[in-house]
């Protein structure tokens, strides 16, 4: 088999085997929905007191919150992902069993998780967007271009989550247990993504670091160029080269890993 084939074949045993969850899906669907509405209320009210808040107004606030509950489960903004299965298959020592696959171990994490995201997309994520620009004023485009540029930055988004996962689960080769790390996932991953709040609204020099750092091109780059609000091409630049630096850095620590460490359980 090819190596496209091969990882073509790994994107879509990822996307089957989340799409077997079909109750937890359901569930995830309601509670994004119900957040979804707790948190514009929330953004309402606080736009109806600052108003153009971050440049936005408040159709944009709006959408960015069903953006955020639409990219949730798809970014893996808390962890849950790849990264997840990576961990304990290094805990455990059955990552031996992965080093010795003809394929190359990044790319077939990588696979493995866009399949996942891409079920997460269409299985959890459409539903409370398309319930939140049903009932809410959202500041969507009307022209197919921003929609496409939005597709390209969701794509880079994925591969900047899971490099910055890969990372994470790496990890674990030397602390032995990825709870913390999972801990440490959660608060960044919530706080830095821009999930509670847009970047671009907050303050000072604190706003200018978060902008920056590489979980801004999760949310906050692909809610800007849906909304027009950037340079769809700076946009693109931005999340390729986060996502260039992570993988390279996690093809580093990899070969670190598996040269130097001696695999629990092995």
């Amino acid at each position: 088999m090819g190596s496209g084939r091969l990882y073509a074949a790994v994107a879509a045993g990822g996307f089957r085997r989340y799409a077997t969850y079909r109750a937890a899906t359901v569930a995830g669907v309601f509670t994004n929905t119900v957040f979804g509405v707790i948190l514009v209320y929330t953004y309402l009210a606080l736009w109806h007191e600052k108003p153009h808040l971050g440049g936005y107004d408040q159709a944009q606030a709006v959408t960015y919150v069903w953006l955020g509950q639409c990219l949730y489960a798809t970014l893996a903004i808390q962890g849950g992902g790849a990264e997840k299965d990576l961990m304990e298959r290094i805990r455990t020592g059955e990552i031996a069993v992965d080093l010795y696959r003809p394929a190359d171990l990044q790319l077939w994490w990588l696979a493995g998780d866009v399949g996942r995201a891409l079920f997460q997309m269409l299985g959890r994520g459409v539903v409370p967007f398309v319930f939140g620009a049903v009932f809410f004023p959202m500041a969507l485009p009307t022209d197919v271009t921003p929609w496409a540029a939005f597709g390209v930055t969701l794509l880079l988004a994925t591969v900047v989550s899971f490099a910055l996962r890969y990372l994470a689960a790496l990890s674990v080769f030397w602390l032995m247990d990825g709870m913390g790390v999972n801990q440490v996932l959660t608060v960044t991953g919530i706080f830095f993504s821009g999930m509670v709040l847009p970047l671009n609204a907050f303050p000072g020099t604190l706003g200018e670091v978060v902008r920056v750092l590489p979980w801004a091109a999760q949310i906050q780059m692909p809610a800007d160029v849906l909304m027009g609000e950037t340079d769809p091409l700076g946009a693109f630049a931005f999340q390729a080269a986060w996502a260039v630096a992570l993988l390279a850095a996690g093809r580093l620590l990899q070969s670190a890993a598996t040269r130097r460490v001696v695999v629990q359980g092995g």
